[in-house]
């Protein structure tokens, strides 16, 4: 064997996704050895920019920023390797009968654009951004603290448990119903509380399904909108924009604090078992054979795959494994990164509009969202999909060369499996050329400008970058899925059945998105095992 082979850490971290780079560069900064194991050639999992065309550099599976915690900016020091986020310039949905619901900054514009499609619906525009910052200042305070076991008399889970209750009281008895009401209401019931207009309940709509197995109908889809409604930029909750240099960016400096901290990177190092003896985790062993010893490992891939695929079973519960095995991990969605070689004009846009320099959606009615997940439901992707493109190029110069532009597309739905077999090059292409129909009828000189077309599958997803059936998150942002029972009842500390084995992945409490949430909460749980201050 090696003297690598022979070489101890203090922990070893598998997979350099965001998540798991935070909770390494955590532990690192608390003066532990850390090595992080990759099994690409490049870091960042679902968080990566990568040059697939000449001069063209694409976010090609995540695609924008706003969830990424500021406390873990700060703690780490982003800024300092490099992180920038220019925040969206507008946004706007684009309607098949040629009309558009604009997104602007400013909020008198905003009211405006909204007014003229119902004077209502201005209104009704204030009390839900009212409505949703009241779900948010509740909600984020959870997201940096370990949810507690409802069933345990330790002191610390009663003393987190009691802290939840007084969270809970302070928002008084009637924002306390409308509270519960919120999280297990379909995103469709609740807007229909606040507006009348379609296309302003399609255009509030679309953040309920993105990386979802759900349809805008469905009872929970209310708090995924609230999930992506949750981030913030400059302190402007609810605000999105782009990492320079695309999505890798954020990674890239992730990596650069790892490394300032004492922590070490090693690509191209596919971890094919995690190591256990007598019920305690030791290390892992590599596609070459080699095998590293550490007391702790942190596992950064989703439930499924650290305990169904690189664990021999017999280390585990039989009871904890069916309970692995029914965690909800669905894939819907797809992804087209596109090089363009110059600006697809939008008529329906006025021209010279910031609205254009922020996210564009092709949707209608939240009826249009809903028959597209009907697709999904049958093995189809979606004939009439929602789409949700982005084209950074016009503020991130970066991502493509002069006078051409990198365009970003989104795409629900876009099932795992096929009614009629196995995905094949021709189904990709097919898939491909639905969405980009879609765009070109709201862009009649989009089909001519394009370059090249990266057409990426769940399946296609999974195989690159190792998240089950392609699913963004992890597994769903359900009720069931949330909180103390994320992944699972019992084990929603950061903690696994096997003694010095843990979880940082966006499987565990509070889920998925760039949010790096779950890797700090994994990294201080570690150091409190340890005695050491997080």
């Amino acid at each position: 064997m090696s003297e690598r082979a022979h070489r101890r850490h203090d922990a070893l971290v598998v997979g350099a996704g965001h998540n798991g780079l935070v909770a390494a560069s955590y532990l690192a900064r608390a003066g532990l050895d850390v090595l992080v194991l990759e099994r690409n050639p490049y870091i960042g999992g679902a968080a990566v920019s990568r040059r697939l065309y000449d001069g063209f550099t694409y976010s090609n599976c995540s695609y924008v920023c706003s969830l990424l915690r500021t406390e873990i900016i700060r703690a780490l020091e982003l800024p300092r390797y490099g992180l920038q986020i220019i925040p969206y310039e507008g946004g706007c949905t684009l309607m098949r009968g040629g009309g558009h619901l604009a997104l602007y900054d400013n909020h008198d514009a905003l009211r405006r654009e909204i007014a003229r499609h119902s004077r209502r619906d201005a209104e009704g525009y204030d009390r839900f951004v009212r409505d949703m910052l009241r779900h948010c200042r509740f909600i984020k305070p959870l997201l940096l603290r370990t949810p507690p076991d409802p069933t345990s008399f330790r002191p610390r889970d009663l003393a987190e448990l009691l802290w939840l209750g007084r969270h809970f009281n302070r928002l008084g008895e009637e924002r306390l119903y409308d509270t519960l009401r919120f999280f297990t209401m379909s995103c469709a019931d609740m807007l229909e509380e606040y507006f009348e207009s379609e296309i302003v309940k399609a255009h509030l709509a679309g953040s309920s399904i993105i990386g979802t197995a759900l349809g805008p109908r469905s009872p929970g889809s209310a708090y995924v909108l609230l999930h992506h409604y949750m981030g913030s930029i400059d302190g402007a909750v609810g605000a999105w924009g782009f990492a320079r240099g695309g999505m890798g960016a954020i990674t890239a400096a992730l990596a650069a604090s790892l490394e300032a901290s004492g922590g070490t990177l090693r690509t191209e190092a596919e971890v094919t078992r995690i190591l256990a003896r007598n019920g305690r985790a030791t290390g892992v062993a590599l596609a070459g054979g080699e095998e590293i010893r550490a007391p702790i490992v942190v596992s950064n891939l989703d439930v499924k795959r650290t305990f169904l695929e690189s664990i021999e079973p017999k280390e585990l519960p039989g009871e904890f494994l069916d309970q692995v095995r029914r965690f909800k991990i669905r894939g819907s969605s797809g992804k087209l990164n596109i090089a363009l070689d110059g600006l697809p004009q939008f008529p329906a846009i006025p021209a010279g509009s910031p609205c254009t320099r922020g996210d564009l959606h092709v949707t209608d009615t939240l009826e249009m969202l809903e028959r597209g997940y009907d697709d999904w439901k049958e093995g189809r992707w979606s004939s009439s999909p929602y789409v949700d493109m982005l084209i950074p190029s016009q503020i991130d110069p970066t991502m493509a060369p002069d006078g051409k532009h990198y365009m970003s597309v989104f795409v629900q739905y876009c099932p795992y499996r096929l009614a009629d077999g196995e995905w094949t090059a021709d189904k990709r292409r097919a898939f491909g050329d639905t969405v980009i129909d879609a765009i070109a009828r709201h862009s009649p000189n989009f089909r001519d400008l394009i370059l090249h077309a990266e057409i990426r599958t769940p399946q296609d997803i999974e195989n690159e970058v190792g998240l089950t059936e392609g699913n963004i998150f992890q597994g769903e942002l359900t009720f069931d899925q949330l909180l103390f029972n994320r992944p699972l009842p019992g084990y929603a500390q950061y903690r696994a059945p096997l003694d010095g084995l843990y979880m940082c992945g966006a499987s565990t409490h509070p889920g998925g998105g760039v949010m790096g949430a779950p890797g700090a909460n994994a990294a201080r749980e570690i150091l409190r095992d340890l005695g050491r201050d997080a």
